[in-house]
């Protein structure tokens, strides 16, 4: 059995003041095992994203928050950028536009690592080369503007990875992009998450994206934590009407069957 990478005890966050509190999360309980792969699903507002960032420690201010979170295998609370590597919905909010990829990707490396910018180059190079950018030499020069949505989301993905980190956050990087880019994205978290040993944290409302490459499911309404467990049990015999209506509106003849997803 895998060692407890994080532990959620409790954990309730709230917005505002006074009479305008909304409850973001309510007494969520939960463990994230080492080198797992769980996905965090649930509709607009159930509290998955908050979730993402009281992790990664990006709650905005006035946020207050209840309960504690620990890292077991860490022993301290994570340093963003080492420890562990946030992909955002929109690479705009992580890329920087008056910078070239190049530099953006080695600079995690070169701050994180202890690297020269000669080492941190290479290195960006060659993540640019995992994450199938083509040509990644001139790629290193190019700016984000330069670049279309899917490369921006891998080029994000690759300077997420640049330190090393044992935990990876993917909040909705897919949602913004076309059904076969989406494919790709996973496809690529799937493979490096696997290859580095990573911890993976997949932030998704959609359940039939995520039930293809996942090991386990935790679905979010309303700010609760409503169900979790394995994919393949969560997906044959679900316990809350929301994971059901969830599976359900997947259920067309365009969409292939989750169970046969989850087991491929």
């Amino acid at each position: 059995m895998s060692a407890t990478f994080c532990s959620l005890r409790q954990l309730s966050i709230t917005y505002g003041h006074g009479r305008s509190n909304a409850a973001a999360l309510e007494h969520i309980n939960l463990d994230i095992a080492t080198g797992e792969r769980l996905a965090i699903i649930g509709e607009s507002g159930s509290g998955k994203s908050t979730l993402a960032r009281a992790l990664a420690g990006l709650l905005p201010n006035g946020a207050t928050v209840a309960g504690e979170i620990v890292w077991p295998a860490l022993g301290h609370r994570p340093r963003p950028g080492r420890d562990f590597g946030f992909v955002f919905q929109d690479p705009g909010a992580s890329l920087n536009p008056v910078l070239t990829i190049g530099e953006q990707i080695a600079e995690g490396a070169r701050h994180h690592l202890g690297l020269s910018w000669k080492q941190a180059s290479s290195k960006a190079e060659e993540l640019l080369d995992r994450v199938g950018i083509p040509q990644p030499g001139k790629a290193m020069r190019a700016y984000p503007h330069q670049l279309s949505g899917g490369q921006r989301q891998r080029v994000a993905i690759a300077a997420a990875i640049a330190a090393k980190p044992a935990l990876l956050i993917a909040d909705e990087v897919t949602s913004a992009l076309d059904v076969v880019v989406q494919a790709q994205i996973v496809r690529l978290l799937d493979e490096l998450v696997r290859e580095d040993g990573m911890t993976l944290l997949f932030i998704t409302h959609d359940i039939a994206l995520a039930s293809g490459f996942v090991d386990r499911i935790a679905v979010f309404h309303d700010a609760k934590l409503v169900e979790e467990g394995p994919v393949r049990s969560v997906l044959s015999a679900p316990q809350s009407r929301h994971t059901a209506a969830l599976i359900a509106s997947h259920r067309d003849l365009a969409t292939r069957p989750l169970i046969a997803e989850a087991s491929s």
